[in-house]
């Protein structure tokens, strides 16, 4: 019996160990099940926040999507990030496929209209002396092609009209022709009318003061002297500019430049004379950039009925450039790509993946569109690229420490 009661409770006791063994295997199975379903949540702005649960985060208020659920399996890119839909979703993250038709670029140009240069000119004195008398009172003045300007007193004058009226009075005939000829063409040099030598000539007086004429009509654009000034031989006293016809000058940046050509239409306004519109075509772009703002100038030609230009208006223009030469080229959304300083990135969706996994790739771009980018390399047509929420898609590769737009090495 003793033997018998020794058996039983060793069964007993083997029974205790065995239930007790049995809950806690099980406990630590559905554990690690439950741990390998567990769902970590984060903030696609902050991505230093985690937590087991969804909410909000305590940083920017946005709410937390779940990370990514790749697990590494095999066949799988090791640098591809994998999302679920519902982190697609919380992300609002669009996809797009690129290829299709390059529009025309579209290059924004600011300037202002100035002066028709060729049809400007400058009225010197001729002569040293003293502005005896400015019939031009005010820039904006118009003249009259020979309109008597200014009247000049000068020393020099005075001599040089005295020695042709001593020429004249030479005894010898012929002395006296060749005499009174040079004393002539001496008057011709500084700029003297013929009408008043004849009639110095006829009068036998020399005179002291001589007549500045226009020698074109328009409208004084600058005054540089005032009555009483005495001035330089060859010392600027007026600026005339025939304004029949402007030039409206635009600055274009050395980036846009090679889009710009001669005889291209240029669509511009200005602010004085809103809701107009006017069209002109390039006639020169300037072959020298400016050293501070990295631009050149480009000229278009008006006639300017009525004076409707004056210058130093403002104006704004459009041109467009032919895209031809980037026909076989991609072009993608501004959305899509990510700047990191000295190279492009965007994310391009697998879709040998059952599950939403998107890789990072470098691109090289070519010229700016009005909404896009043009693609020289890095990408084919008919590829599926993000196009909204690329930032998150981007910081789920950095909180899994794969290649993102700040390591992609």
């Amino acid at each position: 019996m003793k033997k018998q009661y020794l058996i039983y409770a060793a069964l007993l006791l083997a029974g205790i160990i065995i239930g007790w063994l049995i809950p806690r295997s099980s406990a630590a199975g559905e554990e690690g099940e439950g741990d390998k379903q567990k769902t970590t949540y984060t903030c696609s702005m902050d991505p230093q926040i985690k937590q087991d649960h969804p909410g909000k985060c305590p940083i920017c208020g946005m709410d937390l999507i779940p990370m990514s659920s790749y697990t590494g399996e095999s066949g799988v890119d090791p640098d591809a990030v994998m999302m679920s839909d519902e982190a697609l979703a919380l992300a609002n993250v669009e996809t797009e496929i690129v290829g299709g038709e390059i529009g025309a670029k579209e290059i924004r140009l600011f300037g202002k209209i100035q002066p028709d240069e060729r049809l400007q000119q400058t009225q010197a004195a001729y002569v040293a002396g003293r502005i005896e008398r400015l019939n031009v009172s005010a820039v904006g003045d118009v003249v009259g092609k020979g309109q008597t300007i200014a009247v000049i007193y000068s020393p020099e004058l005075y001599t040089a009209a005295q020695e042709l009226v001593a020429a004249m009075k030479i005894g010898n005939e012929q002395q006296r022709q060749l005499m009174t000829e040079a004393a002539k063409e001496k008057l011709r040099l500084l700029n003297m009318q013929q009408a008043q030598i004849d009639g110095i000539v006829k009068s036998g007086k020399a005179s002291p003061y001589v007549a500045v004429k226009a020698n074109t009509s328009g409208t004084v654009v600058s005054k540089e002297v005032s009555q009483g000034d005495y001035v330089k031989q060859g010392q600027p006293i007026l600026r005339i500019a025939n304004l029949s016809r402007v030039w409206a000058v635009f600055q274009a940046y050395e980036s846009d430049l090679p889009f710009i050509k001669k005889g291209q239409t240029v669509r511009f306004s200005a602010e004085a004379m809103p809701g107009r519109s006017f069209d002109g075509r390039v006639s020169f772009v300037d072959p020298v950039l400016d050293g501070k703002t990295r631009t050149a100038g480009v000229r278009v030609v008006m006639n300017n009925p009525g004076g409707i230009f004056k210058p130093e208006m403002l104006v704004e223009g459009v041109a467009a450039a032919s895209m031809k030469q980037y026909s076989e080229d991609i072009v993608v959304p501004k959305s899509a790509v990510l700047w990191t300083g000295k190279r492009s990135v965007v994310y391009v969706k697998d879709d040998t993946e059952e599950q939403p996994t998107f890789k990072l790739r470098t691109i090289t771009l070519g010229p700016s569109l009005p909404d896009g980018y043009v693609v020289l390399e890095g990408l084919a047509e008919g590829e599926e690229i993000v196009t909204n929420g690329v930032f998150a898609v981007d910081a789920s590769a950095q909180l899994e420490g794969k290649k993102s737009m700040m390591n992609n090495d």
